[in-house]
């Protein structure tokens, strides 16, 4: 045997307790990241005093303040946006396509959207808005 040896032993345990800290750590930035990341896109509605929707077969298409286009909560391109929709289309053909627009937008970018559904072959196009509360017209 090694005299150098004799007077250190060797411990031959793992030390979780780094380990373990590191693990709490971690599951702590997934608790607090995660509520974050499952948010919805805020988008300012415009009032109305007609009936809400009812859940079906349907697709969310969102456009924001910004113009930019969000297939449920997908951003997509306006010029890929009709192959996507005519895939959809193909599947699942009683599919509603439902218009989530900020009342900020530009009515020509609504417009330009609501031609690519059309074009897409897509015949139910809806509008979604919020209803009126109280005394409220408009904005």
């Amino acid at each position: 045997m090694n005299p150098a040896r004799r007077g250190s032993p060797i411990i031959r345990e793992i030390n979780i307790i780094p380990l373990l800290d590191l693990v709490l750590t971690v599951l702590f930035f997934y608790m607090i990241v995660s509520p974050m990341m499952s948010r919805g896109l805020d988008v300012n509605l415009p009032k109305s005093e007609a009936s809400t929707i009812q859940p079906e077969d349907r697709v969310v298409l969102t456009v924001t303040r910004s113009q930019e286009v969000f297939l449920e909560k997908e951003r997509v391109d306006i010029e890929k946006l009709q192959s996507i929709l005519v895939n959809i289309k193909k599947q699942k053909p009683k599919t509603n396509v439902y218009l989530r627009a900020d009342r900020d937008v530009p009515y020509g970018a609504v417009v330009q959207v609501m031609d690519v559904v059309k074009r897409s072959g897509i015949d139910k196009l809806g509008m979604v808005t919020e209803p009126v509360r109280g005394g409220e017209t408009g904005r």
